[in-house]
């Protein structure tokens, strides 16, 4: 048999079309891609706020300077503690831990945020009459974290994300600043009322445990309906998607009963030194 080496023509395994524009092309497909991906995401942020491990959440948050030195490590102890005692009867997930910061400022208010920390402020600590009250504040911030209504309540964007930045890997406090620009984004931070009902029966379900009653969780309310008067035009932050006070105070007797809970008991007060610190603050 002949052998023969034909010429091969030129251009046969090239392009005519530019390099670029091949590449300008491909990048665009996987623009496209993304952009699809995240529209689609956009409308499952919700359900997709769940599925992001809690885990990844509390470590992109750990070296964040969002969260500052409490200013009074005593009371901070004091709010640790008892939040401890709490969670024996909220079923925490095991990776789920939840870190108290004290505010001492005279703003009346609390709230729970990403990474389960949760903030109390001295002007709410300073309205209350007894530990019990507290207790209902405190685990009621840590039913919000248990349920993961802060990534739910920071909005699609957020979640978004968190869900991107755990699959590509990325942490720490540049990441964390494009989500969150500052401490001051996460105050305005609101649940919707079904979320706050939520944590209300969480809440009672871990005072009713940890104290064998609910008494003195109503006192609470009562102290927050004092509030409402004394802000009738423009409530605070705190109450601006809260059921109203009333109207949880009759959910509350309505879970009592429903749940045998006792409305009747021993009110622990608040610890006199704690008390004092938070005091003398106003003198």
């Amino acid at each position: 048999m002949d052998y023969s080496n034909p010429e091969i023509p030129e251009g046969i395994n090239t392009s005519k079309e530019h390099p670029l524009k091949e590449f300008f092309i491909l990048l665009g497909g996987i623009l496209a891609v993304i952009v699809v991906a995240v529209v689609i995401i956009s409308f499952m942020a919700e359900k997709l706020a769940a599925h992001i491990p809690y885990s990844f959440e509390k470590e992109l948050l750990s070296g964040s300077e969002l969260f500052i030195d409490d200013e009074n490590p005593e009371v901070v102890t004091y709010l640790k503690n008892l939040s401890d005692k709490l969670a024996a009867y909220m079923e925490l997930p095991d990776d789920m831990e939840i870190t108290v910061h004290y505010m001492d400022d005279e703003i009346e208010n609390a709230f729970a945020t990403l990474g389960g920390h949760i903030y109390i402020y001295r002007g709410l600590m300073n309205l209350l009459p007894n530990e019990n009250a507290l207790s209902m504040v405190v685990a009621h911030e840590m039913a919000h974290i248990k349920h993961r209504h802060p990534v739910i309540a920071m909005g699609r964007g957020v979640v978004i994300g968190l869900f991107l930045a755990s699959i590509a890997g990325f942490s720490g406090d540049y990441f964390v600043g494009q989500i969150v620009s500052d401490a001051g984004i996460i105050t305005l931070l609101t649940f919707n009322r079904d979320q706050e009902r939520e944590a209300d029966v969480t809440a009672l379900t871990a005072v009713a445990g940890h104290y064998g009653h609910i008494a003195g969780s109503k006192d609470l309310f009562d102290a927050l309906l004092k509030l409402e008067k004394k802000y009738p035009l423009n409530p605070p932050e705190f109450f601006r998607t809260h059921p109203l006070s009333e109207k949880r105070i009759e959910h509350i007797r309505y879970l009592s009963k429903k749940n045998n809970w006792s409305t009747a008991g021993e009110i622990t007060n608040i610890p006199d030194n704690i008390l004092n610190k938070i005091r003398e603050a106003y003198d």
